[in-house]
């Protein structure tokens, strides 16, 4: 009995796919014929003409670039001092390798009475530096951390043979 079910469910399934097909697909069929026996001709337009290159001799290579700010004349610039020069056989640190303006002060804590900042760098890393840390591309250390800001003190050269301390903040707020 149970064979004779599944013989009579089985046929009953294939009669409903039987009739899932179209009966009108004979005109359908008949065109796909004739376009794959003949496509046709395909008309393109011609190709424009290539524009004729001409090179342009660039002479101001050696100019200040028009997208960079002016420096100031050196007669206004400070001589500086050459005994501020940056300690440069010192190992860098880590974020010493990202302007100050790629780094985020995200927060400052005190253990055991000493303060220490949390600076994330650029690639989502934070780090924890105290007081005589450096960080910053220009030789910047660390002198003061409050509650809400880490000030430091930059070396940076005076374009005239000197160097020149230069006081920086990282705030919270940014």
């Amino acid at each position: 009995m149970m064979t004779w079910l599944r013989g009579a469910g089985l046929a009953g399934l294939v009669l409903m796919l039987g009739a899932c097909g179209d009966a009108n697909t004979g005109d359908l069929e008949q065109r796909l014929a004739s376009l794959k026996a003949d496509p046709g001709e395909l008309t393109l337009d011609p190709l424009p003409p290539m524009p004729v290159y001409h090179s342009v001799d660039y002479r101001f290579a050696d100019r200040r670039s028009p997208f960079q700010a002016r420096l100031p004349e050196s007669r206004d610039l400070p001589e500086g001092d050459a005994d501020l020069a940056p300690d440069t056989s010192r190992p860098r640190e880590p974020l010493e390798a990202y302007d100050l303006g790629q780094l985020e002060l995200v927060g400052t804590l005190t253990i055991d009475g000493a303060p220490s900042a949390l600076v994330r760098a650029p690639g989502g890393n934070v780090h924890r530096l105290r007081v005589g840390d450096h960080m910053g591309s220009d030789f910047g250390r660390i002198v003061s951390i409050t509650a809400a800001s880490v000030q430091l003190v930059e070396i940076v050269p005076t374009g005239r043979g000197g160097w020149i301390e230069r006081s920086t903040k990282l705030s919270l707020d940014g």
